[in-house]
């Protein structure tokens, strides 16, 4: 049975993109966990065990100006019903409780698994991918906007980042309203 597993990465960003990860295993890959219990460097090597498998691998992103625009639910959803399309498989387990709703020809075959990322080998792949991407697009956005740190945080709210927003304001790749939500915690 072929099994895709799906995971996103930065839901809860102060900024940059939404990005998931759909991976569907040939053979086993060592060292797979869930992406947030790895280093940055066993990530990395890890991705590169997965590319060299043989693995499939799909990624898809969606903009902090589409979460801004349309909302970090719709961006959630899209963003599995694109990889859905995108890759054939038997079964796809998506981590967490969304499901991303009907996909021509497919959704009898979603499962939305909460702690998929610990549990099954196909959603850590997934987690990883995503998750080295991601980190890729934040440190290629810290060179534009070096001021928020975005090559340490990933666009998240650590307090060195908020006192960036502070001082410089926000810029194209923040998402307004979890950098409002951000600002009036700090603030109270």
């Amino acid at each position: 049975m072929k099994i895709c597993g799906l995971d996103e990465v930065g839901r809860g960003s102060l900024a940059g993109p939404l990005v998931a990860a759909g991976v569907i295993l040939k053979k086993p890959v060592s060292g797979l966990n869930d992406s947030k219990k790895l280093s940055r460097n066993k990530r990395e090597k890890i991705y590169e065990q997965l590319k060299n498998s043989g693995a499939v691998i799909k990624i898809e992103i969606i903009s902090a100006r589409t979460i801004n625009t349309r909302g970090i639910t719709y961006a959630n959803k899209e963003i599995f019903k694109r990889l859905i399309k995108a890759t054939e498989a038997d079964k796809y387990i998506v981590d967490g409780k969304t499901h991303p709703g009907k996909v021509r020809g497919k959704t009898d075959k979603i499962k939305p698994i909460i702690g998929a990322d610990r549990t099954r080998k196909s959603v850590m792949a997934a987690s990883i991918a995503a998750k080295v991407t991601r980190d890729k697009i934040m440190e290629d956005l810290h060179i534009q906007y070096p001021q928020y740190g975005w090559d340490k945080n990933s666009g998240y709210g650590t307090r060195q980042h908020i006192a960036a927003i502070i001082e410089f304001g926000t810029v194209k790749c923040h998402r307004d309203i979890w950098v409002t939500t951000a600002l009036t915690q700090k603030v109270s």
